[in-house]
């Protein structure tokens, strides 16, 4: 397997770890029995949860065209030091940006969302090639 499709790997557990911490957060504050529920009438978390929550939707945004572009430049025979890069900054920047949002550091989180951008125009490009 190549590194690209190990970085998407690791990038799908980030995805499913992030919901790790604002489930387990939401349940201590609202209790099994609220979080089992069908949850109508659900209050939107606040605080470190919600920017978690925020965190969990934007990697599952994000975590699609990554995979996509992944797929195709491995299905296109495109791999190359460039998709590695790609896929590099788009996982570590990920990281970073999951942890600077629950941790609630705007600028470090806006600037880590926009290097795995840059991560997924270099697969793009690299398959263009």
């Amino acid at each position: 397997m190549g590194s690209e499709l190990m970085l998407l790997a690791w990038s799908a557990v980030l995805c499913l770890a992030l919901a790790i911490p604002y489930a387990t957060g939401l349940t201590l504050e609202r209790g099994l029995p609220t979080m089992a529920g069908n949850r109508e009438g659900f209050a939107e978390p606040t605080g470190w949860k919600g920017r978690a929550k925020r965190a969990h939707m934007n990697m599952l945004e994000n975590l699609l065209p990554f995979a996509a572009l992944v797929l195709v430049a491995v299905a296109a025979n495109k791999l190359s030091a460039m998709t590695l890069l790609g896929a590099q900054l788009f996982f570590w920047s990920r990281l970073v940006h999951a942890i600077a949002y629950i941790a609630g550091v705007p600028y470090v989180r806006t600037v880590a969302y926009a290097v795995g951008l840059v991560g997924m125009v270099l697969i793009f490009l690299a398959i263009l090639r």
